[in-house]
């Protein structure tokens, strides 16, 4: 949700679909048309609740495209679990504990393990006002009328974890993400099915991805009293701060080099996300996003020169879609236009797909969804333009 939002923009954008449908629909009367089939080919989609999967989100491809990592609502259940499956949907396997929540899966580039952020260790609900991350009012919504709506419009307990920073706490009049204390960093190994802590802090540590060599792993977490970048070594030790301004930082990922960071923030204060670009150094920081509209969960294409990430404008297209941006910041361009949601978007480490969680053909529930990436070459030369 990674960093501060997933499940949560799912919510948001069927909220935005019930209170606001005219006025997103008349933005997207007046806007160009915009053809995604120029962008990707082969839509499908990988998950689905006859797989036992009430709703799932943010996967990741292995190094070798053969397999996928994601997160999901076990059907009967309220908490995200990680699972494993082979690319053509065979194989699927639950891989954490199925105790408390999850968040946030990775794999090593060896391929042989994969990292994810659990509580189900230490079960306790975030208490303290700085764990609250408050989100953008909106007059239109009604609390009463979302009271009792999930990540994605379905019934469920505001007490769950959910991807990309926590979960969904409705409060008047906007919305709110909680951070879970108890959330730590683990190792599961593929060969012995085994789980191995690798954070031991009284705090929410998550939101975390390996380097490219796997010798390192950055993340967030809230030992500093707000969520903020860290990078540590593959075992957990040796910890060391990047982010160090004011804002809420998240969804950190290292970029195919290992040389630099992408992540975003609320650095304004508003409720809106810009995306960040850093050295790994944590001296190079440069914001590649305005601050006037919703720019989040951002990931590399593995040619190093772009970056995929979800946008949406509250003050007009409130749709969540998928846009390509250069990692300077200067060419942007749209690649999704469903009506559903679109967002969490990953390239495979060969550039040939795009896997993003969605809403789209009227299902109930968001899935992931995967399609071959027309727009750019593997060595990030652009083949379309909007």
């Amino acid at each position: 949700m990674r960093g501060a939002v997933k499940s949560v923009i799912m919510s948001l954008f069927l909220g935005l679909l019930l209170g606001g449908a005219s006025a997103a629909a008349r933005a997207q009367e007046a806007a160009p048309p915009h053809d995604e089939s120029r962008w990707l080919r082969d839509v499908r989609q990988l998950t689905s609740v006859e797989m036992g999967l009430a709703r799932s989100g943010e996967a990741y491809f292995s190094p070798d495209v053969k397999r996928i990592s994601f997160q999901a609502y076990p059907v009967g259940q309220e908490d995200y679990q990680i699972y494993v499956m082979n690319l053509d949907g065979t194989g699927l396997k639950m891989v954490s504990t199925g105790v408390g929540g999850t968040t946030c899966s990775f794999f090593h580039p060896s391929g042989e393990k994969l990292i994810f952020a659990s509580n189900h260790e230490d079960l306790r609900s975030p208490t303290q006002p700085a764990e609250f991350e408050a989100r953008r009012p909106r007059a239109h919504e009604s609390a009463e009328a979302h009271a009792h709506e999930g990540h994605a419009g379905h019934p469920h307990s505001a007490s769950q974890p959910a991807g990309d920073s926590g979960s969904l706490h409705h409060s008047r009049p906007g919305y709110a993400w909680k951070y879970y204390p108890g959330m730590e960093l683990y190792e599961y190994t593929f060969a012995t099915g085994t789980l191995r802590r690798l954070t031991h802090n009284d705090t929410y540590d998550a939101e975390c991805a390996y380097s490219p060599d796997g010798k390192h792993v950055v993340f967030c977490s809230l030992r500093d009293g707000r969520p903020t970048v860290y990078i540590c070594d593959a075992d957990g030790r040796n910890p060391r701060r990047i982010t160090h301004h004011d804002g809420r930082d998240g969804g950190p990922f290292f970029s195919p080099d290992g040389k630099r960071l992408v992540y975003r923030s609320d650095r304004e204060g508003h409720g809106n996300l810009q995306v960040f670009v850093n050295n790994v150094e944590g001296t190079a920081e440069k914001a590649i996003t305005p601050a006037d509209s919703f720019h989040w969960c951002p990931y590399w294409h593995p040619s190093g020169k772009w970056i995929v990430f979800t946008h949406a404008n509250f003050r007009g297209d409130a749709n969540f879609d998928i846009y390509i941006l250069r990692d300077d910041g200067s060419e942007m361009h749209r690649v999704t236009s469903y009506p559903g949601f679109d967002g969490l978007p990953v390239f495979s480490p060969d550039g040939r797909y795009l896997m993003w969680t969605s809403t789209r053909n009227g299902i109930d529930s968001p899935q992931v969804f995967i399609a071959e990436f027309l727009g750019l070459t593997p060595e990030g030369e652009l083949r379309v333009r909007n």
